[in-house]
């Protein structure tokens, strides 16, 4: 299973930036309802997992907030590992405007 890994930096305080990234994922869940199903998070301090269902496929990961960046490991199917470069830009642009 291809592994997405990667850290974005950020200059906001620790728990703005938890904030920003919880905020996120409920938006995630309003905007691709009809593409993304089954989709879970559980937080644990400034550490989450999460979970759901794309295209028939299950992604799941971790994402943790640290004081400078937040990281992402992630879980995705084989069929997606020939648009990890797009998944990863995405995430990537996605998050330093959430985080700016």
């Amino acid at each position: 299973m291809p592994k997405l890994n990667m850290s974005i930096r950020h200059q906001l305080p620790r728990e703005e930036a938890l904030t920003r990234i919880q905020r996120l994922l409920g938006e995630v869940k309003r905007e691709q309802g009809d593409k993304i199903s089954d989709l879970h998070e559980q937080w644990s301090g400034n550490a989450g997992n999460f979970s759901f269902k794309a295209a028939g496929f299950s992604v799941s990961g971790t994402l943790e907030v640290t004081s400078s960046e937040v990281r992402l490991n992630g879980n995705l199917p084989f069929a997606a590992n020939f648009f990890k470069g797009k998944i990863e830009n995405t995430i990537r642009q996605r998050a330093q405007q959430l985080l700016a």
